[in-house]
């Protein structure tokens, strides 16, 4: 990833003033460079001299932070707002079906406000990537007219049964144009991969809410509750098929096949997690495998669809490959911080403001970064994650052992590691107010409570 950074920062260094970085609540690249070889790299194995340094240096990074409460530069929302504003509205467009539950179950969660932070970061880099360098690329078509045209004939998409006159069909293709001509320096192409990157996500949530038997979600019932496990799942099912039918539509095999593995990769994640190590032993003892091993379930749950809609981003704007790989870096790096972070919260922040349980992660035998890395100096954790929390008591004694351990403070120290590389892997890019907040969003994901 150095060398390809270092081809966008040669190729933009007479368009591109240097970032001054003291105003963004972020780790030095200086302070974070001792973690930047131990933890880029989720599946590489180390020894446990090379872990010892990360810890060090993850604490040294904490003490050394800059204040947390330092302005808000720029409001990544403002750079976006026109595209934005119509996002919900052509999501709920796109899930459009003639069957009254099936319809009521898909968009039940566009009903409340969500923090939309993967459209809102495809979206950004989409307009920051706008003035980088460009090459041609094959197949990719980019008017709103033929993004919304289906490939197989209609009347195949929407067939009905012959012996049934009068049949409506239930998804017409009609809902499949959502686009006007508004002038933007975004494509359609790449506004219309924001809205697949939160189907995708949606369709998570809904499938995920099932699993763990969860009973809200955007402080209301979780659709599991309102509706049933079967009606939640069949509504995940069909949004992900319906960003499948979107995602063809863009015309592009690359974007199609980041955005497929996306899928998969939630998939495996989720095998993963039903693990909290890779061999799920009975008394597990630390090891640096154990953070090895959760790092790469998160990336594969929670940074996979941030990393490949950020690239896709990039992909479809015509972006140089280096630009392509930045964009890629910046993604799969806050991708991870916001997990990071997701996973401190709910030791730190109560549920009314989280907006769902707080706690919930231990509740449902969840050993996450907070927890292993207070197991590390506590072996007595070690028995609690082989049961899972299962005994009475267990999950209130986990949360004490990590409150009195510094657990938090290197699930932080770590978090702002990878928002450091984050902002570096996009400073190449030409100064603009896109860049800006794409920088701006590393200090939300570092200061958000819910």
């Amino acid at each position: 990833m150095k060398g390809s950074t270092k081809l966008v920062k040669s190729s933009l260094a007479a368009r591109r003033p240097r970032l001054p970085q003291c105003s963004h609540t972020v780790v030095p690249i200086h302070l974070a460079a001792p973690l930047v070889s131990a933890f880029y790299h989720p599946s590489r194995r180390r020894n446990q001299s090379s872990w010892a340094a990360v810890f060090s240096a993850a604490q040294h990074v904490f003490n050394n932070a800059p204040d947390p409460k330092s302005p808000i530069a720029v409001d990544p929302f403002q750079t976006v707002a026109k595209e934005m504003k119509f996002l919900t509205e052509n999501i709920r467009q796109l899930l459009g079906s003639g069957h009254p539950t099936l319809d009521t179950v898909a968009k039940y969660y566009t009903q409340s406000e969500g923090k939309y932070v993967r459209p809102m970061l495809v979206l950004l880099m989409s307009r920051a990537t706008a003035l980088t360098p460009k090459r041609c690329r094959q197949n990719n078509i980019q008017k709103a007219e033929s993004m919304d045209q289906p490939i197989s004939p209609s009347d195949i998409l929407s067939d009905e049964n012959p012996s049934a006159p009068g049949y409506s069909p239930l998804t017409s293709i009609a809902n499949d144009a959502a686009y006007g001509r508004e002038d933007s320096e975004i494509l359609p192409s790449q506004r219309r991969l924001a809205e697949i990157t939160e189907l995708i996500h949606t369709a998570s949530l809904l499938h995920d809410d099932v699993i763990d038997h969860s009973q809200a979600r955007r402080s209301a019932p979780s659709a599991n509750i309102a509706f049933g496990n079967k009606m939640a799942v069949l509504a995940g099912d069909f949004l992900l098929g319906r960003a499948s039918v979107a995602l063809a539509r863009l015309r592009d095999p690359e974007v199609t096949e980041l955005l497929a593995t996306v899928i998969a990769n939630l998939v495996e994640g989720e095998f993963m997690q039903l693990k909290n190590t890779a061999r799920d032993e009975q008394n597990p003892l630390w090891t640096e495998d154990t953070v090895t091993y959760y790092l790469q379930k998160t990336y594969l749950k929670s940074a996979s669809l941030i990393s490949k809609s950020c690239r896709a981003a990039a992909l479809l704007g015509q972006s140089k490959p280096e630009v392509v790989e930045a964009a890629y870096a910046y993604g799969k790096n806050l991708g991870l911080a916001f997990q990071l972070v997701d996973d401190m919260l709910d030791y730190t922040v109560s549920g009314e403001e989280l907006g769902k349980p707080a706690g919930a992660d231990l509740e449902l035998g969840l050993a996450t970064a907070p927890l292993l890395f207070a197991w590390k100096d506590n072996k007595d954790l070690g028995a609690l994650v082989g049961r899972k929390f299962s005994k009475k008591g267990d999950v209130q004694k986990a949360r004490e052992l990590v409150a009195q351990s510094s657990g938090l403070e290197q699930t932080r120290a770590l978090a702002q590691e990878y928002v450091s590389k984050a902002i570096e892997a996009i400073s190449a890019f030409p100064e603009s107010d896109a860049k800006n907040g794409l920088i701006e969003m590393c200090t939300k994901v570092m200061k958000r409570r819910k």
